[in-house]
């Protein structure tokens, strides 16, 4: 299994009347430097320039995506793509990162809507979510290939069209393959989460 361990320090979302009034904006980099006590090219600095960044950039063909910093503006993207009737999943823990594992028993969970959300470094509790077209989510039983006891509950994104990926794409060049060759499947991180109707 690769590393699926969250490298980000611990934090905590906003309450929303914060998170809303705080700037975040390319066009804001001197008040934000300001609040987070930033100084040019430090660390913090470029932590803030990638998040806007990720954030500002144009969404790929069939892409819905927002940024958010509290709770409630998630579950309002969710619902805006899904509806009201939705369930958020998780990968239960870190066992069996970089380890061999076992598949236990793997359940399909949609038919191909989702909304994935991944947490991006910053001050506080910050997550890009985005829904892409033909996105299939799975849950996992990870086991102790040894002992055959459950060690992980996993949650899985499989990516069924890499038609408008870039050639260059990360997982590509670690598959071996191209654009529209292959689905690509990858494990969600702990901290990672996928909404998903309920049915």
């Amino acid at each position: 299994m690769p590393d699926i361990k969250n490298k980000t320090p611990k934090r905590s979302f906003l309450p929303r009347v914060v998170s809303t009034k705080l700037p975040f904006s390319t066009s804001k980099i001197p008040e934000m430097h300001k609040i987070y006590q930033a100084v040019e090219n430090s660390t913090i600095a470029i932590m803030l320039a990638a998040a806007m960044t990720n954030c500002e950039r144009a969404p790929s063909t069939g892409e819905k995506k927002r940024c958010v910093g509290c709770v409630e503006d998630m579950m309002d993207f969710a619902i805006s793509i899904l509806g009201r009737n939705l369930t958020v999943l998780t990968t239960l823990n870190d066992e069996g990162s970089e380890n061999n594992i076992m598949i236990g028993k793997v359940r399909a969970i949609n038919d191909g809507t989702a909304v994935s959300c991944h947490q991006i470094l910053f001050p506080y509790s910050f997550y890009y979510c985005h829904s892409v077209p033909e996105v299939r989510v799975y849950q996992a039983e990870i086991l102790d290939p040894k002992t055959n006891i459950k060690i992980n509950h996993a949650i899985a994104l499989c990516h069924l069209d890499t038609s408008s990926w870039s050639f260059d794409h990360g997982a590509f060049l670690v598959l071996g393959s191209g654009l529209s060759k292959i689905e690509v499947c990858h494990w969600v991180f702990q901290t990672d989460m996928a909404w998903v109707q309920i049915y």
